[in-house]
């Protein structure tokens, strides 16, 4: 299996963080958390964890995909992400707004506004107001 060190590039095409596996994204939110983790440091935050090779092998799996990167600290591997959770996350956004929504937002804020009913606070709705206003500014 090749690595990517921290520095190396990749052989492969980073994916979308949407094609990733249920296992693979608690790893990630587990990275996330930490900054950077060890295999046993990812294993202890997760939920219902699988053993130790599983973990070492689907961190090996995620540093292919380009999502993850490590360096060596004595005989372990730390890994820390590719890039900032923010940037990913709108990746992935992005990818579910062009598969599920037609790369529509409007589509996208309805199907959120629809699951969270009336849920939302006065507080959420003007911030939520605003953004639509700045939206409205930038197209003029």
């Amino acid at each position: 299996m090749q690595s990517r060190a921290l520095g190396g590039e990749s052989d492969m095409t980073r994916q979308s963080p949407l094609h990733l596996s249920r296992r693979e994204r608690q790893i990630m939110d587990a990275v996330y958390r930490l900054g950077e983790a060890s295999a046993l440091e990812v294993r202890r935050e997760m939920p219902d964890p699988p053993s130790d090779s599983s973990v070492r092998t689907m961190l090996g799996i995620l540093e292919q995909k380009g999502h993850l990167e490590h360096r060596k600290d004595g005989l372990r591997y730390v890994y820390r992400p590719t890039r900032q959770r923010e940037a990913a996350g709108r990746a992935a956004l992005r990818g579910v707004l062009k598969t599920f929504f037609d790369s529509s937002a409007e589509k996208a804020v309805a199907a959120l506004l629809d699951l969270s009913g009336s849920k939302l606070s006065q507080e959420e709705l003007d911030r939520l107001g605003r953004l639509v206003d700045d939206a409205r500014g930038k197209g003029d």
